[in-house]
């Protein structure tokens, strides 16, 4: 296992429903990306801002953002992740994609579609279980309104790192701040947001606040504009978890 990882969080405006110019624009932000950094995290919907018409824009995973992401990581040398409308038999996804630096794939489809966005008519839930590896890292993929349901993010002590991909509007930042927290010290592991910034076509205000927050919620990045920094120790986080061992007194329970 790797002991220290260190993350990109690009905070970013897409531009609406424009996938071809939100590629562009990030492969040029990543012109100023630091060697040292092991993964890029994307906010949610990266392509296209959170559009309800993935008919117009869902790709396959053989198709061009996919294939794009495949070129970046191996033009960089690190993991590409975001999430993006996937077309599945049929069926739309909100797809949470990780994309290692040898270009293979792991996933995770968002299962708490936000209803009074119109998502849950838009897409379909999935139902796997969103956790990777990485570095011998064990990583738990979640996707913006899955932070509110604590149950589906619990950590039966099968991930190291919580990594939220968002699209979370400033109506609501103080409970995205307070979950993302929350989410970390519940689960004694280091926990990153990711949320876009901008204004979308239909008013939302989004105003990033992307963070990562240590097992005990210990907030160890600071908010900017673009790029946030993280480094992660696996060792310290070992250390904590020894010293506390809550997780072994967590209930056991099953998910249906």
């Amino acid at each position: 296992m790797q002991d220290e990882l260190t993350f990109g969080l690009l905070q970013m405006n897409p531009k609406w429903e424009s996938p071809k110019a939100n590629r562009e624009s990030i492969r040029n932000r990543l012109k100023s990306l630091s060697p040292k950094v092991d993964a890029v995290i994307l906010p949610e919907m990266f392509t296209t801002g959170f559009s309800m018409s993935p008919e117009n824009f869902a790709e396959k995973m053989s198709g061009e953002t996919v294939q794009w992401m495949q070129e970046l990581v191996a033009e960089h040398q690190i993991a590409l992740a975001g999430s993006l409308p996937i077309l599945v038999q049929g069926t739309y996804k909100n797809r949470f994609l990780w994309v290692h630096p040898e270009g293979t794939l792991d996933f995770y489809d968002k299962r708490h579609l936000f209803g009074m966005g119109g998502e849950a008519a838009a897409y379909y839930p999935g139902a796997n279980d969103g956790i990777i590896e990485f570095k011998g890292w064990q990583i738990c993929l979640r996707i913006c309104y899955d932070l509110r349901f604590p149950a589906w993010c619990r950590n039966r002590s099968d991930y190291d790192l919580l990594v939220f991909t968002a699209n979370w509007p400033n109506p609501r930042i103080h409970a995205w701040d307070t979950l993302l927290q929350g989410r970390a010290i519940e689960n004694m592991a280091y926990t990153i947001g990711v949320n876009r910034t901008g204004t979308d076509p239909n008013g939302n205000y989004y105003p990033g606040h992307s963070a990562a927050y240590d097992a005990l919620g210990a907030k160890i990045s600071v908010s900017a504009e673009d790029w946030i920094q993280v480094q992660l120790s696996a060792a310290h986080q070992a250390e904590l978890r020894q010293k506390l061992p809550f997780l072994q007194d967590r209930d056991s329970f099953e998910m249906e």
